[in-house]
């Protein structure tokens, strides 16, 4: 007779964990929520004030956590530092930048910025946590939070719907790839959450009442 079979275990315990933009938004949430189950996690921001604050607070709850001050739009100085203090066994990429505007006035700096943190930033971090748990021979699970945007599109997100279509085009290739090594590369495509780079548009009474029409659980 075959053995019952178990529920996957949640406990981290051990495991060594990556966030970045972990200073506000679905990135400190996801690095309190790594932490509370055991793992030790690296806390990635540029804005070090609220990265200390939330190591603080992680560390009062007799967690694992410590700070790395970065910003993955610098690719060698990110990639250095990820692989002198890694490897990470867990990837959250929270990092990211939101500049919309209609898309007949979008200027190329505007395009720059977004693509270079979104997409470049986010390839070159998911390349460098691969290369660290192949060297190691590791297995991981790394994850870029990718958005619904990359699937739906949505008005004066052009550009931030296009970033996010790429993430989701490197991610499954990278998949596809480096599966043999062990390592599961995902995105996680969440709608419209209330953080401080989606409050301009939930302040917004007609952008909120779009939002809100699109969610059939209300």
């Amino acid at each position: 007779m075959k053995p019952f079979p178990q529920t996957p275990s949640f406990d981290l315990i051990g495991k060594t964990a990556l966030v970045t933009g972990a200073s506000s938004g679905i990135g400190r949430a996801c690095a309190i929520a790594f932490a509370e189950k055991g793992a030790d996690v690296t806390l990635v921001s540029r804005n070090k004030k609220d990265l200390f604050k939330l190591n603080e607070y992680i560390q009062s709850k007799g967690w694992k956590s410590k700070v790395l001050p970065l910003d993955i739009t610098d690719v060698e100085t990110t990639s250095r530092a990820i692989l002198k203090n890694g490897p990470f066994e867990i990837m959250l990429n929270s990092a990211g930048q939101a500049r919309h505007s209609p898309a007949l006035q979008t200027t190329p700096d505007d395009f720059d910025a977004v693509m270079n943190i979104n997409l470049r930033g986010a390839y070159f971090l998911t390349q460098t946590i691969a290369k660290g748990l192949v060297k190691s021979k590791k297995k991981g699970s790394l994850i870029n939070i990718s958005s619904q945007m990359a699937h739906v599109g949505g008005i004066e997100r052009a550009t931030y719907c296009a970033s996010k279509a790429a993430v989701e085009g490197f991610t499954k290739a990278m998949a596809i790839e480096l599966g043999e090594f062990g390592l599961r590369i995902n995105t996680i495509c969440p709608t419209f959450i209330l953080t401080p780079l989606t409050k301009a548009s939930f302040d917004d009474p007609i952008k909120k009442e779009w939002i809100l029409k699109k969610i059939k659980l209300g």
